[in-house]
């Protein structure tokens, strides 16, 4: 199981950057939050396995249609296994 932090710049908010992160982070049993920060980045936490992270993180690197990713920043930290859904913060 692996956990990262991430922040992710660029034009994520306002593109329903967080729904869909959502929606991934569901469809691949993943636990967490999501939410957006007053400089206009978007703070991520996420709990899962290890595949399904990596795929999760490929998502976020492009994020929604009408985004534009400009860079993400990720952190590995320890599992903690603390959620028990992904949510929209």
């Amino acid at each position: 199981m692996k956990r990262v932090h991430a922040y992710v710049s660029g034009r994520v908010q306002g593109v329903n950057f967080r729904w869909n992160t959502k929606i991934v982070a569901d469809k691949l049993g993943i636990k967490g939050w999501v939410k957006n920060l007053k400089d206009g980045r978007v703070e991520i936490i996420a709990e899962g396995e290890d595949e399904n992270i990596k795929t999760f993180l490929k998502y976020i690197r492009k994020g929604p249609i009408l985004a534009k990713v400009d860079k993400v920043e990720i952190k590995e930290e320890v599992f903690k296994n603390e959620f028990k859904e992904f949510s929209i913060i």
